[in-house]
């Protein structure tokens, strides 16, 4: 498998989706977070999209979000309960298993994922990880998850012009959770959670600023 291929062509299709204003439906809005969707060119399901500020250097933001193994994400994501690195492709693409807890009152099971993630700086200061589901002969379906499926997506974090102590986060997920879940449980999830993300996001990064 061209893991390389698969990681860039993950990041071209997020800024794509960051571009393209075309076909966004709200479907969750608060003072911290807009949250759209709409259908998935992808698999039969939906892509979400999540806009926020978040108060915060782009560097303490990204030190929050970024995709590591023992990594603030885990601390305070509450649907990453554990990262695993299962190898290192190149200095900015790595295969990761990632394993959720369970959910929605326990209707989803807990879950893993493994991702080809490529981490990607631009010139302007924005830094992304990108994400999609591959396989991998080290981490087969292991018993006591079911094993979802994410396809392309990630989070991006881009500078504010004038205000360097903000972080636009754009986070994208078009997930298949995989199970035999009812369409309501998943379409009702997301959005609640992607809403819940930026809240717990904006704490860490707080929390930073206090060391």
């Amino acid at each position: 498998m061209d893991y390389e291929h698969k990681a860039n062509a993950a990041a071209d299709c997020l800024m794509s989706y960051k571009r393209d204003e075309s076909g966004w439906k709200v479907c969750k809005k608060s003072n911290d977070v807009v949250v759209s969707w709409r259908p998935s060119s992808e698999f039969p399901g939906n892509v979400y999209k999540g806009e926020g500020i978040v108060s915060g250097t782009p560097e303490k933001v990204w030190e929050c979000l970024k995709p590591v193994p023992n990594g603030l994400r885990v601390k305070w994501d509450n649907n990453v309960k554990r990262f695993e690195l299962l190898e290192q492709i190149t200095e900015d693409i790595s295969i990761c298993r990632t394993v959720t807890p369970s959910a929605a009152m326990g209707i989803i099971a807990p879950r893993d994922f493994v991702d080809v993630i490529l981490v990607k700086q631009y010139e302007d200061g924005t830094i992304s990880s990108n994400a999609v589901n591959v396989s991998h002969p080290g981490c087969p379906p292991q018993s006591g998850y079911v094993r979802g499926f994410n396809h392309r997506c990630g989070c991006v974090c881009v500078p504010i012009s004038g205000e360097p102590n903000k972080t636009q986060v754009f986070s994208f997920f078009q997930t298949d959770l995989g199970g035999l879940l009812p369409r309501s449980v998943v379409d009702s999830f997301f959005p609640s959670s992607m809403a819940e993300f930026y809240g717990n996001l904006a704490k860490a990064v707080k929390s930073l600023k206090d060391l």
